[in-house]
Formats: structure tokens, C-alpha cells, sequence
């Protein structure tokens, strides 16, 4: 073998010996999906498993908009919500699966962020910019994951 053949091969079997760490990504990403899951999927199973009758007695004085409208329509509309909620639940999850999967995969890659970046966005429309907190946690997540600077490989 040449020298450079020798130095390219070493280079190789160094780099996967450094280990790179995301701990700090990880643990903001999974903080947001568990904060989107006991929002959206707490309002959806609480919608969920109210009645009509119920949801006229202690739901509907607690939804500022719907009190206007007639029992069942603001049911309705409330259940639509919480189906609706849920949809966006599912696709924040989704996202963040496959974030997190990417990021444990290959963690020296900063364009990993954009999952992170999609299921901040999914949240924060899917939720009509209700949680806009949970949103602003995976927006963090995506930002370290594009900012914050990597170990170097070595290569010697």
C-alpha cells in the first residue's frame, strides 16, 4: 500500500472511533413530543370520551367562543377540533420518529434539523398557533442541531 492509501484508511477507522454525542438534541426533542402529547392528546382523549350532555354542562362554559351557538353545534365543532388535534398529534409524532431516528443514525449531520424544523411547524399550524411553546421546543431542537459545532474528526 501507498502511504496515502495507508493515512486514507487510518482516516477512516478514526472516524468512526470518535463518538459524537447529541444528548442535549435528544433530550429537547423528546421533551417537545412528550409536551405535544399531553396537549393535543390530552384535549383530543378528553373530547373524546365526552358526551353531548356532559360536554354541555362542563365543557361548553369553558370554551370561551362556542357559548354563542346552540349545545350540539359547539359540540360538533369541538369534536371536529379534537379530531383535528389528534391528526396533527399523529404527524408531530411521526416527524419527530423520524428525527430522532435520523439524529441517533447519524449524528455529525446538521440537516437532520429540518424534521425537528417540520414537526415544530406541523405543531404550531396543526394547533392554530395555540401551542406555539411546544412549537418554540422543537424549534430549539432543530436550531442546535444546526448550530451547535460537532467535534472534529480527526484524521491523524
Amino acid at each position: 500500500m501507498t502511504a496515502t492509501a495507508e493515512r486514507v484508511a487510518d482516516a477512516g477507522a478514526n472516524q468512526e472511533a470518535v463518538p459524537v454525542r447529541r444528548t442535549a438534541e435528544q433530550v429537547v426533542s423528546v421533551l417537545a413530543m412528550v409536551a405535544a402529547t399531553s396537549f393535543l392528546g390530552g384535549f383530543t382523549a378528553v373530547m373524546n370520551g365526552l358526551e353531548e350532555a356532559t360536554f354541555a354542562e362542563s365543557g361548553l362554559p369553558a370554551m370561551l367562543g362556542l357559548q354563542e351557538l346552540s349545545s350540539a353545534d359547539s359540540y360538533h365543532l369541538a369534536s371536529t377540533l379534537a379530531a383535528w388535534f389528534g391528526f396533527t398529534l399523529i404527524a408531530v409524532l411521526l416527524l419527530s420518529a423520524a428525527g430522532l431516528l435520523t439524529l441517533r443514525r447519524r449524528p455529525r449531520r446538521r440537516d437532520t434539523g429540518w424534521w425537528f424544523l417540520a414537526a415544530g411547524l406541523v405543531c404550531l399550524f396543526g394547533s392554530q398557533l395555540i401551542l406555539y411553546p411546544v412549537a418554540f421546543i422543537f424549534f430549539v431542537s432543530a436550531g442546535l442541531l444546526a448550530l451547535r459545532p460537532v467535534a472534529p474528526r480527526s484524521v491523524s
